[in-house]
Parts: structure tokens; C-alpha cells; sequence
């Protein structure tokens, strides 16, 4: 048999296929994905953010929101969500465990479940769950924080109620790709796990592994999210570089995000492809009283992932928003937008945003939004 016949006989086929699920319903996700995306290329915008770091006063401002009578974070976020919604995939880190038990601030965190209502309302559509704090409440915290995610309909990884939940990769459904997040610690400040499931810990292998399994569920898309790095070090540890360009070298993973540090890190390549080291603190409440100014910095990054069928998915740029946390009400503010708006003093905006771009750089592939200090 010739190839031009037989190329025919697979495109009937495939009509034919096409014809008898357009009869009987919806498209699969995985036959909707090749029947749409085969011959083209699919783009995906994806907006990740730093720590929700809740200290005491800002869960102590989110009960003022509220009239003294519940909590009420989403005033703090409501400047951000013009550069979330639009996304295609909108990342957040919880760095601290939410449940129904009273709230406290360093150093054993517990934030009102209220938080997970915010993100869900803001714009957030997965959240990392894998932090240095997230055992601070054991392994009913690492529930509680779960159910009030599933609660407000947010996707999450990083930690879970059981080895089931573990092996299952979050995965979203986007432009008709499937996109997998995955979530990991470098560790959880000295706290032993209470299951094997309880957080992931970051290790290549492991992380790899698990790339792979998500590979085989159907992703095409593969994002890593990694809470790692030493603490108001602009600089990225030797771990995490280490760690970056292990696993970049493999074309299993698309995208690395990365928090902890309290300060935005680098934007820039591990294995020649691009890597958002530390995103800073979305928000806190610390500042230069406490630390140092720069805590108050934070960063969204807008990756722009481009996939085919014959290359795959691939990071091609990277925006950046410099944030900067306005004090008492912790409003967590885009410092071009707030300049422009007067919402805060002009010369501690230029501070910030001097600060952030200073770290975070500019290239070719990288830069920052707006492009000018305001």
C-alpha cells in the first residue's frame, strides 16, 4: 500500500471518530487536545505570585475588613487581580496552614480559612501547598488547609491527606492542553513529616519521577513550583541552582516557579532555559522594621508557554509585575498601577521598584511591567 492511501484511510478514521463522539457527546479531553491543537500552536499565559506570608497583623486587618465579625482578605488583593484573571493558569503560594482553630503568627502559623475564599475570589486557580510552615499545625492542618481549598475550588499541591492523594497529579484543563502542577520543599524547619504523604520534599529524582507520572496522566504541560533558598539571599542558594539545572536538563519539566526567601530572586537560565528563582512575599508583614525593606518587595510573573505537537511546550518570555506591600491595610499593590494612581507615596514606589528590577534583571526574554520605573 502506498503512503498516500494510506494517509486517506487514517483521515477517514479519524472523521469517523470525530463523527460518532460529536453523536454521543462531549470530546474526551485527551482526543479534544490532538483534534485541536495537531497542526498549531497552542499559547498559555500563566501569572504566579509569591508568599501569602500571614503574619498576625494581617489576618488581625483581614478581621477589621470584615466588621470584627469574620475575616475578609480580599480587599488586600484587589489591585492584583487585573493581571490574574486574565490568565490562563493563575499560581499562588500558601506558606501557612488554614484551619477552623484560633490564628497565630510566627513562628507556629495557623491562618483563618478565610484566606482560601480570597484566592478562589481574586483570581487564583492552583495553589503550591509545600512550605517550611506547612506542618506548623501537624497533619490536621495539612487537611484543613486541603478542605478549604476544595471549599473555595481552588486546585492545590505540595501536600496531602493520604499516599492515593500523592500519586495523583493537579491537573488542569487549558486551551485544550493539559497542564500539570506539581508543588515541593527544600524542608520544613526541623518539623518530621507525619506520613510519607504529609509534603513533598524537594529531590530531583523524586521530582523527575514524578514529571514522568504526570507525563503518562496526560500533561503536556508540566509546571514545578519549588519553596527553596536561603532567607533574604537575592542571590539563589547552590541548591537551588543545583536543583534548577537538574531538572531543566530534562524536557519532562516546562517551567520552574520558586518562593520562600522573602525577597525576589533572578529571573534568568538554568541549562539554557529560563527559571523564576523567588517571586519575594506577595504579601506580609514585614518590612524594613523587622528586615530588610526588600521584604516588602514581591513580584507576579507572567510566563507566556508555548506548545506543537513537534516541539512540545516551551517558556518562551517572561513579564514581571513589581509589587510592594502598602502598610497598615496590606494592600498588595502593582507599583506601576500605583503610581499612576496615587495610592502610595511615589518615592517609596520608585524605591521598590528600583529594588526589584535591580535583582530580578531584563533581557531580551525578561522584563519587567511597566518597563520604566513610575
Amino acid at each position: 500500500m502506498t503512503l498516500r492511501p494510506l494517509a486517506t484511510q487514517l483521515r477517514r478514521c479519524l472523521l469517523f471518530v470525530m463523527a460518532l463522539v460529536a453523536l454521543h457527546g462531549a470530546a474526551p479531553d485527551a482526543l479534544q487536545a490532538s483534534a485541536t491543537t495537531s497542526e498549531q500552536t497552542v499559547r498559555l499565559r500563566v501569572a504566579a505570585s509569591g508568599d501569602l506570608l500571614i503574619h498576625s497583623p494581617v489576618f488581625n486587618r483581614a478581621l477589621a475588613n470584615g466588621g470584627g465579625r469574620r475575616y475578609d482578605f480580599a480587599p488586600m488583593f484587589r489591585y492584583v487581580r487585573r493581571y490574574l484573571r486574565p490568565a490562563d493558569v493563575a499560581i499562588c503560594h500558601v506558606e501557612t496552614p488554614m484551619t477552623s482553630r484560633p490564628p497565630s503568627g510566627y513562628p507556629s502559623f495557623n491562618t483563618p480559612p478565610a484566606l482560601a475564599r480570597a484566592i478562589a475570589s481574586t483570581g487564583w486557580d492552583v495553589c503550591s501547598t509545600a512550605s517550611n510552615h506547612t506542618l506548623d499545625q501537624g497533619q490536621s492542618g495539612v487537611d484543613a488547609t486541603i478542605a478549604a481549598l476544595n471549599r473555595a475550588g481552588v486546585e492545590h499541591a505540595g501536600s496531602y491527606r493520604s499516599a492515593a492523594a500523592q500519586r495523583r497529579p493537579a491537573l488542569l484543563t487549558v486551551n485544550g492542553l493539559r497542564v500539570a502542577f506539581l508543588s515541593y520543599t527544600e524542608h520544613t524547619n526541623g518539623i518530621a513529616s507525619p506520613a510519607p504523604w504529609s509534603v513533598n520534599i524537594a529531590q530531583a529524582e523524586r521530582i523527575l519521577a514524578e514529571a514522568r507520572r504526570a507525563r503518562r496522566a496526560g500533561a503536556q504541560v508540566v509546571i514545578v513550583n519549588l519553596h527553596a533558598g536561603d532567607e533574604y539571599r537575592h542571590a539563589p542558594s547552590a541548591f537551588q541552582r543545583r536543583l534548577a539545572r537538574r531538572l531543566l536538563r530534562s524536557r519532562t519539566i516546562t517551567a520552574l516557579i520558586g518562593q520562600h526567601v522573602h525577597v525576589v530572586q533572578p529571573i534568568s537560565e538554568a541549562a539554557g532555559r529560563l527559571v523564576v528563582y523567588g517571586a519575594g512575599n506577595l504579601i506580609s508583614n514585614q518590612s524594613a522594621a523587622c528586615c530588610p525593606a526588600a521584604t516588602q518587595d514581591g513580584l507576579i510573573a507572567l510566563l507566556e508557554i508555548e506548545w506543537d505537537a513537534r516541539r512540545g511546550a516551551r517558556v518562551v518570555r517572561i513579564r514581571y509585575v513589581p509589587t510592594w506591600v502598602r502598610h497598615p491595610d496590606y494592600a498588595v499593590l502593582p507599583v506601576g498601577d500605583a503610581a499612576r494612581r496615587g495610592l502610595a507615596a511615589r518615592g517609596a514606589l520608585r524605591a521598590s521598584y528600583h529594588r526589584t528590577v535591580a535583582v530580578v534583571g531584563r533581557s531580551t526574554r525578561v522584563r519587567p511591567v511597566p518597563s520604566r520605573a513610575p
